[in-house]
């Protein structure tokens, strides 16, 4: 099993959200964050006094794949979060140990 953390563009999550669903990925927890990359902030005008953001705000999804899914969920969220622009965003993948579902006690891929 794998951790997906990726985070992405706040106006990029309804797209990513519809295109997991759509592969059967259902189960994924969402956090609202503030980030900042290579870019390190944007920089803006406003009145005539030119100021940076910093910290940029982002949407971090968190999910738990089985192995054999893993391909089809970068993918999915690859394509999905793209826009092409600087800030897209980052995927992480780490292995999960063990995952159970504590209603059931299920275990492993059946808990996920």
């Amino acid at each position: 099993m794998k951790r997906v953390i990726a985070v992405i563009r706040q106006e990029k999550y309804e797209d990513v959200k519809k295109a997991l669903t759509a592969i059967g990925c259902d189960g994924m927890n969402v956090s609202e964050v503030k980030g900042r990359g290579r870019q390190l902030g944007i920089r803006e005008s406003y009145r005539g006094s030119n100021y940076c953001i910093d910290l940029i705000p982002k949407t971090r999804l968190e999910l738990i794949v089985n192995e054999d899914d893993l391909d089809t969920v970068l993918d999915t969220i690859t394509e999905n979060a793209r826009t092409g622009e600087v800030g897209d965003g980052k995927i992480f993948v780490s292995e999960v140990l063990e995952v159970i579902r504590i209603r059931t006690g299920e275990k492993g891929n059946d808990a996920v």
